[in-house]
């Protein structure tokens, strides 16, 4: 399983709020593609960590501080509602050899790659995103030029 997609829409709010300034829940949704219902429910919980502000009007969200004092693991946690990647299935049969010794058997693995993934993301910053997407638009602008030329 992967980790669902509201992680990465979650960071695509946050790169148009960097790189555009406030937005309304209906321009960042037609960005993302997806319902502006889905956009006020993940804004909801990114204002609720303290990652972006808030208000009435038109444009109403916006960074709550500079997107390179925001990494990329604040915002996993602040939209995910799991502390764990891994959840292990909760009824193997103690029966069995296997069942009866699975999680023990996997629990410290598990652990260890939901620290080593922490630990990543929090070398990240909303800052590293936009500076990429830059590059890329830039990259894109280029080959048009050549393109055309």
């Amino acid at each position: 399983m992967a980790i669902p997609s509201r992680y990465s829409v979650a960071i695509h709010i946050l790169t148009i709020l960097e790189m555009d300034g406030e937005a309304s829940s209906e321009e960042i949704a037609g960005s993302v593609g997806t319902n502006p219902a889905i956009i006020r429910l993940l804004i909801g919980k990114l204002k609720k960590a303290g990652i972006i502000n808030v208000r009435q009007g038109v444009k109403g969200a916006s960074l709550s501080k500079p997107a390179k004092e925001i990494n990329l693991l604040s915002v996993y946690r602040a939209i995910e509602n799991e502390n764990a990647l891994f959840l292990l299935h909760e009824y193997p049969n103690p029966q069995c050899p296997i069942g009866k010794n699975i999680q023990a058997s996997l629990s410290g693995i598990l652990e260890e790659a939901q620290k080593s993934m922490e630990n990543k993301l929090s070398e990240y910053n909303l800052t590293d995103v936009s500076s990429e997407i830059r590059h890329r638009m830039e990259s894109d602008k280029r080959q048009l030029k050549k393109k055309n030329a």
